[in-house]
């Protein structure tokens, strides 16, 4: 959910799974056969194969966002001859503790999670580690010291990025003022939300004649369109909103649409998907830019920084990844990112 590569830079990494044929894997938890291959094996000292890794992961949601998670897990995983299990706890605690404890009982070598808390997850995955498993936290972290590195987008970042370009839109396109409404995930993941939050506001409230007028929660996207109708009709002088994340942005689109408000509200997000990708390129002028995250990559680090950490390699504890601002007015861009996205899916 740029500080930036260059959109180039960032295909030619996430691909590598193409290439090697990404294999989809079980929801339940199952072993993934893509990642299964003993072919390159590494033999021991006295001849004989060593034990291959078995590694695990969680995410939270299943969305795009994720979905390239899981697809760079799998192939640093293939890459590196190594079994991967994958799995997504859908929101719910209960869902993700039964996973940990699953991979607890499978002995897995390590678990990448993007846990759900910073304080509830902690006592499963102090389990896990302390049964001698590694813990890699991605997208979301845990307030304890015991997982081997966390890998996250800068969230600040992923604000500030489109901040900037909603700033340079309301001084040229607006005469410098806006009447502002925020979507967030505040009570869902309340420090990578208010980071996110920080880095917009802290960009568009370099011009004086901007006033945020609503601040709603709202991160799955039918949610999100209700509450974006429901401030639009609240504060019929809304003229721009800037959502948080994924399921905000699509929701704030289709929010102006139902409420009639096209050519009236635009909107600025954050993340990036096919669907996104759409919206900028619709001649309807609603949505102006976002600032997206490189999954693919995370999932990747989060694969790498395990298997070093296993190694006995030193590892960095905090790893933040920069981020992708896509503009409207680089449909280029987007076109190329958007045919991206869709071979990865394939």
């Amino acid at each position: 959910m740029s500080r930036w590569l260059p959109i180039g830079a960032f295909i030619v990494v996430a691909t590598g799974c193409l290439a090697a044929g990404c294999g989809r894997g079980s929801e339940d938890g199952a072993p993934v056969q893509r990642g299964e291959s003993r072919a390159g094996q590494a033999m021991g000292s006295n001849g004989a194969p060593k034990p291959v890794r078995r590694l695990a992961s969680v995410g939270f949601q299943d969305d795009q966002f994720f979905k390239l998670i899981e697809i760079g897990v799998r192939d640093a995983a293939a890459k590196a001859g190594v079994e991967v299990m994958v799995a997504n706890s859908n929101s719910a605690p209960d869902k993700e503790i039964e996973l940990v404890d699953t991979y607890i009982t499978r002995k897995v070598d390590a678990i990448l999670i993007a846990p759900l808390s910073r304080t509830s997850s902690i006592p499963a995955l102090r389990r896990a580690h302390e049964s001698g498993i590694k813990i890699v936290t991605f997208d979301s972290e845990i307030d304890a010291d015991f997982p081997v590195s966390r890998i996250r987008s800068d969230q600040r970042a992923l604000g500030a990025g489109t901040g900037r370009v909603a700033a340079d839109y309301i001084r040229s396109k607006l005469g410098g003022k806006a009447k502002l409404a925020i979507l967030s995930y505040v009570s869902f993941l309340p420090e990578a939300a208010n980071q996110r939050n920080k880095g917009f506001l802290d960009e568009v409230r370099r011009l004086p004649g901007v006033e945020l007028v609503a601040q709603q929660d709202a991160w799955i996207a039918e949610r999100a369109t209700e509450k974006v109708e429901q401030m639009l009709a609240a504060h019929p002088e809304i003229n721009v909103i800037w959502a948080a994340n994924e399921g905000g942005t699509v929701g704030a689109v289709t929010g102006v649409k139902a409420a009639g408000r096209t050519g009236k509200v635009v909107v600025f997000g954050t993340d990036m998907s096919e669907q996104i990708a759409g919206f900028l390129l619709a001649s309807d002028g609603i949505l102006q830019a976002v600032t997206g995250q490189k999954p693919a990559e995370i999932g990747a680090a989060a694969v790498n920084t395990a298997l070093a950490a296993l190694d006995g390699k030193k590892v960095e504890p905090v790893q933040e990844l920069p981020g992708l601002t896509f503009e409207r007015s680089n449909p280029d861009a987007v076109r190329r990112y958007r045919e991206h996205l869709k071979s990865l899916s394939q």
